[in-house]
């Protein structure tokens, strides 16, 4: 039996693979109270708790394994991790960065069971877990005072700090892959990055999946029509930024709709040595905050990325939901994945 990255890296040859879409989305459809974010060890803490959602893996994990196998039901290969504010800094607001390792293991080890689940059911299929490392709610390139140009409220060890005791908590959760996602600051992800290496050399794993280590992927997001990060990096600047990790795939996701992402998904697509992921938004939000695109329309400008063979993996983020899944995993299956281009970045 080939160990899962191996089998990971088999289906990637054989056709294009489908992530899940967005946790939040589908945890607003339970209409959860204030209690339902806690637990007996939660009752104390005086701050309210409502809307952290990586806290449901603990005080309410039914939940989040009925979202994971809604998502695999749908037809996704790969769910992520509800961990994608569990590190240290960004559970401090709720003055839970305590809890950061233990949302972590938790978290993964609930996607690991479903996915076992369901790959035992269809071994034809096998199900993958990736562990979300989200980018904190704060940034390494910009100053949150616009009278200070020069402060930074984290450095980039605070970082590397909370990026290693959330990978540490993933693997041993038991998580596929490590997936790096919605990276508005490349310098935060080059300290998980740096975080993903130090603890893969501690625990003597190879840093490349072909030698047998843990796939990272990376997914970076444009915030606006610009077309750069929220840090002023263009697609190609952010590609080769991150680009000296073996990496098993580089990405766009949430921020902009598919139709948006169209330009900067094609950069990836022409000069990424890697697989390319993409998982965006159902459109953009309205005046109220909600995602109006349905799952044929999003689906429709999917399809358009699917026919250039620009994809590997492909998804869904904010406001999609397994109905949105559902038809992008039937598209999918009718198409053939992206060639991986071996070409180096050099000019």
């Amino acid at each position: 039996m080939p160990n899962r990255t191996d089998l990971l890296l088999q289906q990637l040859q054989k056709k294009i693979l489908i992530l899940d879409g967005a946790m939040g989305t589908m945890i607003q459809r339970y209409a959860l109270k204030e209690d339902d974010f806690r637990n007996e060890a939660l009752y104390g803490v005086k701050k309210s708790l409502r809307g952290n959602n990586d806290l449901l893996s603990l005080t309410r994990p039914e939940i989040i394994r009925e979202i994971h196998k809604a998502y695999f039901d749908a037809g996704a290969d790969i769910v992520e991790t509800n961990t994608f504010s569990s590190t240290a800094i960004a559970q401090e607001d709720y003055g839970l960065s305590d809890l950061a390792y233990q949302l972590n293991v938790e978290s993964a080890k609930l996607a690991r069971e479903v996915a076992d689940e369901c790959s035992a059911k269809n071994p034809k299929k096998p199900r993958f877990v990736a562990g979300a490392i989200g980018p904190t709610n704060r940034t390494a390139s910009i100053s949150p005072d616009v009278n200070d140009p020069g402060f930074r409220a984290v450095t980039f060890d605070q970082l590397v700090e909370a990026y290693s005791e959330q990978v540490e908590g993933l693997l041993d959760g038991g998580v596929d892959i490590l997936l790096v996602e919605t990276v508005f600051d490349t310098l935060n992800a080059k300290a998980a990055l740096y975080a993903i290496q130090d603890v893969f050399e501690k625990r003597g794993l190879p840093l490349d999946p072909w030698e047998g280590g843990i796939p990272i992927m990376i997914s970076g997001t444009i915030t606006d029509a610009s077309g750069r990060t929220l840090s002023g990096q263009t697609t190609e600047a952010f590609l080769i930024s991150i680009a000296h990790v073996p990496l098993l795939s580089v990405g766009l996701n949430c921020a902009l709709g598919a139709k948006e992402l169209r330009p900067y998904l094609k950069v990836l697509a022409e000069n990424a040595p890697f697989y390319v992921s993409v998982y965006p938004n159902a459109g953009l939000p309205n005046e109220f905050g909600k995602y109006d695109q349905g799952p044929a329309e999003m689906n429709g400008q999917l399809e358009d990325f699917l026919k250039e063979g620009w994809v590997n993996i492909v998804g869904g983020c904010c406001g999609t939901t397994p109905e949105h899944i559902a038809m992008i995993s039937n598209t999918a299956s009718k198409y053939s994945p992206r060639q991986l281009n071996v070409k180096t970045l050099e000019k």
